[in-house]
């Protein structure tokens, strides 16, 4: 059953919506009255007209369309981004131009897409060391290539 979300829409644009029965996120809308012009390497913040009130234990991300990442070179800055369940504000999307042509977004255009996900919160044990594991601290590709 799905979990239960709600929302205040002041834009005039339709809700995010599911496009197809496996689609794990929905295509959220610009709002805003006038056009936006993104230069090259630069970031803006995109307002939705949406406001959000979910219960504890999910968190809504926001990320990037695959299509305006690969065609336009818009991505979000800080993928995913999260709205907490206790966030009462307008949700806004960080959007950066990583193209050489400057994307102009309009009212209405789909420019990122909302994922619900559970949360699960954790309580710290503070101790000296950790387990041992063939790993070790090796990070950052140490694991290799291929």
């Amino acid at each position: 059953m799905a979990r239960k979300v709600k929302i205040i829409n002041q834009s005039s644009n339709a809700l995010p919506e599911y496009k197809t029965i496996g689609s794990s996120g929905m295509d959220v809308r610009a709002h805003t009255d006038a056009k936006v012009y993104i230069k090259p390497l630069e970031r803006c913040l995109i307002k939705t007209g949406l406001f959000l009130e979910m219960e504890i234990g999910i968190e809504c991300q926001v990320r990037p369309r695959s299509g305006l990442a690969l065609k336009q070179g818009l991505t979000v800055l800080n993928t995913p981004g999260t709205i907490d369940a206790d966030y009462r504000g307008e949700v806004g999307v960080i959007l950066v131009n990583l193209s050489n042509e400057t994307v102009c977004i309009e009212n209405g255009d789909r420019i990122a897409q909302l994922v619900f996900a559970k949360i699960e919160t954790i309580d710290w044990i503070e101790v000296n060391n950790t387990d041992a594991t063939d790993r070790g601290t090796g990070g950052f590709g140490s694991t290799g290539i291929k």
